[in-house]
């Protein structure tokens, strides 16, 4: 079984539920999200339940640095 695959489908969701709770998030956000590691993946799936708009998840991927 690939690898990817399950990695594939968890960074695919958490983008989908980032556009619905944020509406239209820019493409070089969503290159930063897909980049990040599992251990990251799995932290912004709670952190975004508290994001009201698109500044929080700049916030967030900035403490990330």
């Amino acid at each position: 079984m690939d690898q990817q695959q399950p990695r594939a489908g968890e960074v695919n969701l958490i983008i989908r539920q980032l556009k619905r709770r944020l509406g239209e998030v820019e493409p070089v956000l969503i290159e930063r999200v897909r980049r990040l590691p599992i251990a990251q993946l799995e932290a912004l799936a709670e952190a975004l339940l508290d994001f009201s708009e698109v500044s929080d998840l700049v916030d967030w991927l900035e403490q990330l640095r």
